[in-house]
């Protein structure tokens, strides 16, 4: 498996790239460049390279203490299945300022066994957990 780099920083991010994913994804179709560089400019980005490529990425709002989000987490189809998606999520959960994070959440449709891996499970106490969604049609 070829060696990948895993970088916080802003200044590598391939907007072609991570645009060209997520707005092709199930969780983040249709959303405009604009969205996305807003998005990346709010968060604690990780950025994947495969020589100097940008194969993947991952962001995470969080407060550094008590709470952090994982979202838009990919690995580009052609690289995945080499466990580059495994290097990303203990990179996030390694760094200096994430870990002292108590409560970690993340939504996902398909990937429950990646982060299961990573001590992941489905919410506790559902009946005590809300969430307010915007629509747009």
């Amino acid at each position: 498996m070829p060696e990948i780099t895993i970088s916080t920083d802003k200044s590598r991010l391939q907007m072609a790239v991570i645009h060209g994913f997520l707005s092709n994804s199930y969780w983040a179709k249709d959303r405009s460049v604009e969205t996305i560089q807003k998005s990346i400019d709010h968060s604690l980005r990780f950025g994947v390279y495969l020589d100097n490529e940008q194969i993947g990425f991952a962001r995470v709002m969080s407060d550094r203490t008590i709470f952090a989000y994982i979202m838009d987490v990919f690995i580009v189809e052609q690289h995945q299945g080499n466990g580059y998606s495994k290097q990303l999520m203990q990179a996030i959960l390694d760094h200096e300022e994430l870990r002292p994070v108590e409560n970690w959440f993340l939504r996902t449709m398909d990937a429950q066994g990646l982060y299961a891996q990573f001590g992941f499970v489905q919410t506790e106490y559902p009946e005590r957990t809300m969430s307010k969604r915007k629509f747009i049609i």
